[in-house]
């Protein structure tokens, strides 16, 4: 076991944070954190890393692990360069790498009697070097910044010219590399594309050590996790499982819990109504029965009505006219701010009912896209075409669309003269803004609560064409997925933009991809992009413009059979080359082996000669190694 916490419980002045937390981690075991925003994830994150004292209970770590903790914010201050910081976590193979060239210059010039004691000497240590994955480690830290998002010229860059998200990804890549026992990562994909997600996710799942998160990413969690620890209304519950997992078992667990608290309900009503029967008949006999009843009653520990958070804010979308079927059309779209472009020739239509996400990676242009159909900016060429009764419902992810002198009550109040003071309190009291709160100004607001104002405001519109940006940035688990439901039920059309993967899975019935300057669409939700699009991206990015007709069903958009022929050659060819590549590291791996045995051999020991022949080969060896260390990672 890696990390026991048992029974840790904090407030904040008088407010219950923490109540009797427990969950045990086993080495390797990977686990993610789950509840509202508020809930006391990141509270629990620093009482584990002593940067807070718990009011009660304790936590245990073995005292030889080692442990590595990635907040939210860190505070990153370094002189050095990226990669100059990622060797700093090699530190201690870089001087077993040097003294093993020290010992191989002495071994040059070392009389017999000295000999024998640096040959042991060198095989031990280049054992332990060898056991530390020290031959490969430049190609670790490589991988890893890649990975991460960062290309060779970066390496050279300072630490102190980075923003701060690009700090987060340096530390992150320390940490990584530096192979801890335990690891406590805050929110580790904010700052990250797409594409570094992805690699994230692969790379945590084969980690060797035990992982803790807290997250968001629903689907991260989902690819990492085999462990759900939710923490709700100050307690602790543990699940098995991803967070798909998770759901499925806590809408059960709700279920069953309703059940009994109906039934128990059920049966204290009963009981009264029979009680006051028995009263009724105004008898000495009937009324000690009652009296005797009323006592067993009194006994019962009444439960609970179950809660649950989604059922609190009561979100929906409905629209007062059918748009045509035409909704959108893009023309031959492109965008340039200053020097830099974004995107050429941009052809996509929309059609009524369709459900279209934009993928891309920051920076390609994505919300600009939204924007210019709202006519927020302007295109430096193409044409933006809507259909017949369409309304446009926009969520802007920065919500500038709210008055942030107004209160939330004005707010709503002047979004539709048409709803009353009593239900403006009505739909505000179903997204959680009750009493006094209405009367909060929107300056004052948290981001999650401008996002539940905002959203308020998008369904009171009535439109039939929706387009939103980021909607699930400034919400938590729960509100996204009552998000979800929402979207997924509404009758209108949707076009949106978001990182958020397990959203797009749920919601989305088409993908747009901005790659490349271009669009490729994909028939299907992120599950099936991630299907195609390796199939579709490398051929399709070199078409002037790819229009919605690109898939009007899949198999449309696969490639002919002679490029499928090609393709299936060359991944063939890539696989024999892994395989030579992979048995020729174990060949002079075991060279290596055979060799490090005979400068310990009498034989050769007590011979200058055949030694200095022996460390000379065992270089061109390491050499060797080291070369196709990197080759194998780039075939994998």
């Amino acid at each position: 076991m890696i990390l026991s916490c048992n029974n840790i419980s904090k407030s904040f002045n008088d407010k219950k944070i923490l109540s009797d937390v427990s969950f045990n981690l086993n080495d390797q075991e990977k686990a993610a954190i789950v509840g509202i925003n508020g809930a006391g994830k990141s509270t629990l994150f620093k009482i584990i890393t002593n940067e807070l004292p718990a009011d009660n209970g304790d936590v245990i770590i073995p005292k030889d692990a080692s442990v590595s903790y990635l907040s939210q914010h860190p505070d990153i201050t370094s002189n050095r360069t990226i990669y100059e910081e990622m060797l700093d976590a090699k530190k201690d193979i870089i001087e077993m790498e040097n003294s093993l060239r020290d010992i191989e210059i002495q071994m040059k010039h070392a009389t017999d009697d000295k000999l024998q004691s640096l040959m042991n000497r060198y095989s031990a240590l280049s054992h332990d070097f060898e056991l530390k994955n020290g031959f490969a480690y430049k190609s670790e830290i490589n991988g890893i910044l890649y990975g991460l998002g960062f290309n060779d010229n970066d390496f050279s860059k300072n630490i102190q010219t980075l923003s701060g998200g690009e700090k987060t990804r340096v530390f992150l890549g320390k940490m990584l590399i530096s192979s801890p026992e335990l690891i406590l990562l805050d929110e580790p994909t904010n700052h990250l594309d797409m594409n570094s997600i992805i690699w994230l996710e692969n790379y945590l799942s084969s980690y060797k050590g035990a992982l803790l998160i807290i997250s968001h990413d629903r689907f991260f969690i989902d690819k990492v996790a085999t462990k759900i620890i939710e923490i709700e209304n100050s307690n602790s519950r543990v699940f098995t499982g991803n967070y798909t997992d998770y759901a499925k078992k806590k809408d059960a667990l709700y279920k069953d819990q309703l059940k009994a608290y109906l039934n128990q309900q059920k049966e204290i009503k009963h009981q009264q109504e029979v009680i006051d029967k028995l009263k009724s008949f105004n008898r000495e006999k009937s009324i000690k029965r009652a009296e005797s009843r009323e006592k067993m009653l009194d006994k019962i520990e009444v439960m609970d009505k179950p809660a649950l958070i989604n059922d609190k804010m009561k979100l929906s979308f409905e629209t007062d006219i059918t748009s045509g079927n035409d909704v959108l059309k893009v023309s031959n779209l492109s965008k340039s701010f200053n020097e830099k472009h974004l995107f050429s020739d941009i052809n996509f239509e929309i059609h009524r009912g369709e459900k279209v996400a934009i993928l891309g990676d920051n920076g390609t242009g994505k919300s600009t896209i939204l924007k210019i159909i709202n006519e927020l900016i302007k295109p430096d060429s193409g044409n933006i075409e809507i259909g017949t009764n369409v309304y446009i419902g926009y969520y802007d992810q920065e919500l500038k669309n709210l008055n942030e002198e107004n209160t939330i009550f004005e707010e709503i109040s002047n979004t539709s003269f048409e709803i009353s003071g009593t239900k403006v309190r009505n739909i505000l009291a179903a997204f959680l803004f009750t009493e006094d709160d209405v009367f909060k100004k929107i300056s004052s607001l948290s981001g999650g609560e401008k996002a539940r104002v905002s959203l308020i405001k998008l369904m009171l519109s009535k439109a039939n064409f929706l387009i939103l940006d980021e909607p699930t940035n400034h919400l938590d688990m729960a509100s996204k997925e009552i998000l979800e439901e929402a979207l997924n039920d509404y009758e209108g059309t949707l076009l949106y933009v978001s990182h958020d993967r397990y959203f797009i899975n749920k919601t989305a019935s088409r993908i747009l991809e901005l790659t490349h300057k271009n669009v490729i669409n994909y028939i299907g939700n992120f599950d099936y992009y991630l299907e195609k699009r390796d199939i579709l991206t490398e051929k399709i990015i070199n078409t002037d413009n790819i229009s919605s007709n690109t898939e009007k069903n899949p198999s449309e958009s696969l490639k002919s059979w002679e490029e499928m022929k090609e393709e299936k050659a060359k991944k063939k060819k890539q696989e024999k080359e892994l395989k030579n590549t992979e048995e020729r590291i174990g060949e002079l791996e075991k060279k290596s082996s055979e060799l490090t045995e005979k400068m310990s051999d009498p034989e050769y020991s007590h011979s200058a000669s055949k030694l200095l022949e022996i460390t000379k080969e065992l270089d061109s060896i390491n050499e060797e190694l080291s070369e196709l260390y990197e080759k194998w990672e780039s075939l994998i």
